[in-house]
């Protein structure tokens, strides 16, 4: 009995999965015992791991959708962290013929179709890589502006899908703080693998075919690693142990990770869809942590 409660006690995204197990034991046998001889052993990588990862992205949504009290606190900060990077953005695309120019002097005695051909896919190069590295912090960046926010979305989720976890609570403002700072951890680290993706990039064949997986699995993993840090961070969770609990269980993280990412690439997906992938990765969280 011990070995099939721990065999089938696997938190998942639905708010009943371990009720209804129990349930089937207690209709089964009539009575069980709490198993405590026994630990469950640890989960491992599955590729089912990234549709479950998927699932809790919908279940999210849909959370949100169907709760019009969390339509404004959430899509508030989302809106604003959308407009600060639209106007980097803009700021960018107006600097980049100058600043290409400046650091393209070698080519000024070049033909006008050499050193235009040049210019323009240096551009290219920047401009491809502020708005992957835009689609990464803009979930960092509307984190740190929504953290209250958010924070009351994550409770909520955890209210309707069952047992709350032991909360941690700090003062707001050191909340905010440890958001900002992870926040910029997170950006130099994804910054740094953008780097190192884009020169992958440049070997033949390698470069248009395996770099473009890796990039959107790595997107993926950091993707979940920022929409669960709500939830987690509420259980005393660091950016250290965040990382290592998901990638435990990386494929879950990944599967998560991908559809936010090409959520997001949907027009104004973005906007209206960060506040159910907070709610989606507070189940993440549940499914990653759900005894902590």
């Amino acid at each position: 009995m011990d070995r099939f409660l721990w065999a089938r006690l696997r938190p998942g995204c639905g708010p009943s999965a371990a009720s209804r197990t129990l349930s089937r034991a207690v209709q089964g046998e009539g009575s069980f015992r709490t198993p405590t001889a026994t630990a469950p052993a640890p989960d491992l990588p599955r590729l089912r791991d990234v549709l479950d990862g998927a699932a809790c992205l919908g279940r999210g949504l849909r959370m949100f959708v169907t709760t019009p009290g969390l339509w404004v606190i959430g899509l508030l900060p989302a809106m604003l962290a959308l407009m600060v990077l639209i106007a980097l953005l803009l700021a960018l695309l107006l600097a980049l013929p100058g600043a290409v120019a400046a650091l393209t002097p070698f080519a000024a005695g070049w033909r006008p179709a050499d050193r235009d051909a040049l210019r323009l896919l240096i551009e290219a190069v920047f401009v491809v890589s502020a708005v992957w590295l835009a689609v990464v912090s803009y979930t960092a960046l509307a984190i740190i502006f929504g953290q209250p926010f958010y924070e009351t979305i994550a409770r909520r989720v955890e209210a309707r899908a069952g047992t709350v976890p032991v909360e941690h609570r700090l003062p707001w403002w050191r909340a905010v703080g440890r958001a900002v700072r992870d926040g910029i951890l997170f950006v130099t680290l994804t910054a740094g693998l953008s780097l190192t993706l884009f020169l992958l990039g440049l070997i033949p064949v390698v470069g248009q075919t395996a770099v473009p997986v890796l990039g959107a699995c790595i997107t993926g993993f950091f993707l979940s690693v920022e929409l669960t840090s709500i939830a987690l961070e509420r259980q005393g969770l660091g950016l250290r142990e965040r990382l290592e609990l998901l990638w435990h269980r990386r494929l879950l993280a990944i599967g998560f990770g991908v559809a936010v990412f090409l959520l997001f690439l949907v027009p104004l997906g973005a906007l209206l869809g960060m506040p159910g992938a907070v709610a989606g990765g507070t189940l993440l969280a549940r499914r990653l942590a759900p005894a902590a």
